[in-house]
């Protein structure tokens, strides 16, 4: 039982939640048996330590049972200890410590993807933690973050995914110019996801959204830049039919990947 607060481990741990520690390590924080479960099923090979309160780790038989199966040891911690680790008010009974696994743009687009999102500039964690989780959901291939984004580890994106972090490829520090070339050369188009654009519903009886499709999100607050916007092929806004002054950006993400995801699967 780790039961010391002030022992360099859990010190080691705790700094995971500062990007400086993350960086130069190359670790990231995993919080959560659901987001712990994921981790031992898809990639157990990134999980470098795991620790669990022994009331968690009684409560969910199947984490021990699969961490087990994938050979990772399983470290008893008090529920203290574990608080100090954690990024959350409130942890869950689970914490890992897992490699970070970011994949090559030129890897994404080699695969021959159909759907894929792009992130530029979006800060908030939750933000692009649910976008995401929407693109796992929707079956897109890959998600592709931007040098101006959020970082793919905050524990507030890692959480918000609620695992889909490890279902499906993720690449960061892009340059949007090299993400336009690749799209152009994969024979996908560009779409823009803006309040400047074409109606959604327009667009979707046209046929377009069937082709092979990277969409375009830009920040909260200030969307995408007309420069940014000049790259896209096409630029789309989802309607707002009722009285909201405006739409959040993960829903208006989710909306128009399911668009995307709708019009393909139809077409098979």
């Amino acid at each position: 039982m780790l039961d010391n607060p002030r022992s360099p481990r859990v010190r080691a741990v705790a700094k995971l939640a500062k990007k400086g520690a993350r960086s130069e390590t190359g670790l990231f924080l995993l919080e959560g048996p659901q987001a712990v479960a994921e981790a031992l099923l898809f990639s157990p090979q990134l999980v470098v330590e795991l620790y669990a309160t022994p009331t968690a780790l009684e409560r969910y038989t199947d984490i021990a049972e699969t961490a087990v199966d994938a050979g990772v040891d399983v470290e008893f911690v008090s529920e203290h200890v574990l608080e100090v680790m954690s990024d959350t008010v409130t942890p869950q009974g689970f914490i890992a410590v897992c490699h970070q696994f970011p994949t090559a743009i030129k890897d994404i687009f080699a695969a021959k993807p159909r759907l894929i999102a792009v992130l530029e500039e979006v800060r908030d964690p939750g933000n692009a933690g649910t976008i995401i989780r929407a693109a796992d959901a929707a079956g897109a291939d890959a998600v592709i973050l931007t040098g101006r984004s959020v970082d793919l580890y905050n524990p507030k994106v890692v959480r918000s995914t609620t695992g889909s972090l490890f279902h499906l490829p993720v690449a960061v520090d892009a340059n949007l110019d090299d993400v336009k070339r690749r799209v152009t050369e994969a024979g996908m188009q560009l779409l823009a996801a803006d309040i400047k654009g074409d109606d959604l519903l327009e667009v979707r009886s046209t046929g377009l959204l069937a082709g092979p499709t990277v969409w375009l999100f830009g920040n909260e607050a200030r969307g995408l830049t007309d420069e940014n916007l000049t790259l896209a092929d096409r630029v789309i806004s989802v309607p707002i039919y009722g009285r909201a002054e405006s739409m959040n950006l993960a829903t208006a993400a989710s909306v128009c990947l399911y668009e995307s995801a709708f019009a393909q699967h139809s077409e098979r």
